[in-house]
């Protein structure tokens, strides 16, 4: 079998790099810590002032449990358009490192990330949330039929 992955040009990595700009929510995986079992959440999604993918979520939540346990998770950001095969619309894979970011460090992140998700206001003062920051250390985008990229941090 052939290898079906492309290398990066300045297209994959700008298709890339806008997915992850534009996406407002994300599908995150992690892995169970009681299961052992993959296990997949949609969370809230907006970026750091350095482009790294953040999110304020839930002390509560069985995902921080699983993220505390095993900081390695995947992402999944793209939406596929109101038409046409949702297959053929770009998709983005982030294979990532969960760092959560202590209270007493989030003030800049914390002001940043409100300015873009607002509502986020409602529940971030809860002591319950944390922020948590996606370091990628590989990246898999489907940009449509026949146009599959493996990214390093660098192309994002």
């Amino acid at each position: 079998m052939t290898d079906p992955f492309r290398t990066p040009d300045d297209d994959a990595r700008a298709t890339a790099r806008q997915l992850v700009d534009d996406a407002t929510f994300a599908a995150l995986a992690v892995t169970d810590p009681q299961t052992g079992h993959p296990s997949v959440t949609r969370i809230a999604l907006a970026t750091d002032t350095d482009g790294t993918p953040v999110s304020l979520i839930s002390d509560l939540s069985t995902h921080t449990a699983a993220l505390v346990n095993q900081p390695a998770c995947a992402l999944l950001v793209g939406e596929p358009a109101d038409k046409g095969d949702p297959l053929t619309h770009p998709r983005l894979t982030l294979h990532c490192t969960a760092r959560f970011i202590p209270h007493a460090q989030d003030a800049q992140l914390r002001a940043h990330y409100l300015a873009a998700r607002p509502k986020a206001t409602l529940y971030a003062g809860f002591t319950d949330f944390r922020f948590v920051r996606f370091t990628v250390d590989t990246g898999l985008l489907n940009g449509g039929f026949g146009k599959a990229f493996k990214l390093g941090p660098g192309d994002l």
